[in-house]
């Protein structure tokens, strides 16, 4: 577990770095987008990996390590987007949105490891195509939410599908490192 700590650290570490020249260069320009918009740019990057997954000819010069990093990204976003409402402008600077993406990400590790106990880090023997379909099957569940307007009947609420997307998607990247 100490390694997968350390692995996941650097993971963040890297996702974190990419948010932050994002936000210099863009600022919170993303505070204005409604929850259903964050999932559909998540979708996009899953299905673009799916399609990475299975086929031979890319026409983008992306890997899938980009779009997993987007959608580790995004996936914070959405918990920032949950946590304070829809902003109708900008309206954080870098600071304020590094200390939210701290806070979620660090809630986001305490369920993995919480998750990694119970589970023995069955993640390990999992294959990057079945964490990619994951990620798709949680994207479906969050979009089936979204349209219910957020009500469930016994289902976890759209924060704990998207801290599953974020672990997920740091788990492949981990796997994808160990492979090289």
């Amino acid at each position: 577990m100490h390694k997968t700590k350390e692995q996941y650290d650097k993971v963040i570490d890297r996702c974190r770095s990419l948010f932050i020249k994002k936000m210099s260069d863009y600022s919170s320009a993303w505070r204005i987008l409604r929850l259903p918009s964050l999932t559909d740019q998540i979708f996009i990057k899953a299905q673009r990996i799916r399609q990475l997954q299975e086929n031979n000819v890319r026409k983008v010069d992306e890997d899938e390590i980009s779009e997993f990093i987007g959608i580790i990204n995004y996936s914070v976003m959405a918990l920032i987007q949950i946590e304070k409402g829809v902003a109708d402008q900008p309206d954080l600077n870098v600071e304020e949105a590094t200390i939210l993406y701290d806070k979620h990400v660090a809630e986001t590790k305490q369920l993995m490891e919480n998750k990694n106990h119970d589970y023995g880090e069955a993640w390990r023997e999992m294959r990057v195509s079945s964490l990619t379909d994951l990620i798709l099957q949680k994207l479906l569940r969050v979009k089936q939410i979204e349209n219910n307007r957020g009500k469930t009947i016994v289902s976890e609420g759209i924060d704990a599908n998207y801290q599953d997307m974020i672990n997920y998607a740091i788990f492949a990247l981990i796997l994808m490192s160990e492979e090289n």
